[in-house]
């Protein structure tokens, strides 16, 4: 009976810390200079993953609540008061019919972090891996993800205006979004689109 309670006790946090994340969000002031397409350069990031395979909109809403829950357990991560934003890598073209999609979800943790606490067996398969970055391209776009595709295309436009050509995966980091009991309002969604990027005549 106790350990049925405290299970209930985690799922409650774990769920609460995901619903204050994505449905509230932070101050989008941080993020005016991505209101335009920029490039920048981020450093490697260590991460925990899972690749989910189908509709982002089916199987994406175990994803992160997994990783969080994963994340709470570490003995070693840095402590904040916020947890780190979700991002997620989408390496299949972003036409392909949904129900074919295959999802990426990571979150970032610290350097030191080199072992992961066992899974329950119903649960998506967690693993440490690292994300390469390097120079980027990123624009915001707030709205509906259904709505992301002039985002992206002035993202693709700008990044070929600028000489440079993309590698690597689409990705989104999730700013502000859909908690994990609430929709929330999707007109108020805060996603950074991002792409690694390399200039046109580098190999």
């Amino acid at each position: 009976m106790k350990i049925i309670i405290v299970f209930v006790v985690i799922i409650i946090f774990v769920a609460g810390i995901f619903l204050f994340f994505m449905a509230k969000g932070p101050d989008i002031s941080q993020f005016e200079h991505l209101k335009e397409p920029k490039i920048s350069t981020m450093k490697d990031q260590k991460m925990i993953v899972v690749e989910v395979k189908g509709n982002p909109n089916v199987v994406g809403k175990d994803a992160f609540p997994t990783l969080y829950k994963t994340f709470y357990k570490l003995k070693t991560k840095v402590k904040r008061s916020r947890p780190p934003a979700p991002r997620a890598r989408w390496p299949k073209p972003l036409d392909t019919p949904k129900n074919e999609w295959t999802g990426i979800y990571g979150l970032p943790i610290s350097e030191t972090v080199n072992s992961l606490p066992a899974k329950k067996e119903a649960e998506p398969e967690v693993k440490i891996d690292y994300w390469e970055y390097g120079e980027v391209a990123e624009i915001l776009h707030i709205g509906p993800y259904s709505k992301e595709t002039p985002t992206i295309e002035k993202l693709h436009q700008f990044i070929k205006d600028n000489g440079y050509r993309t590698v690597g995966d689409h990705e989104e980091e999730y700013i502000k979004g859909p908690g994990m009991f609430l929709k929330g309002n999707p007109e108020k969604y805060i996603t950074i689109i991002r792409y690694r990027v390399k200039k046109q005549e580098d190999s």
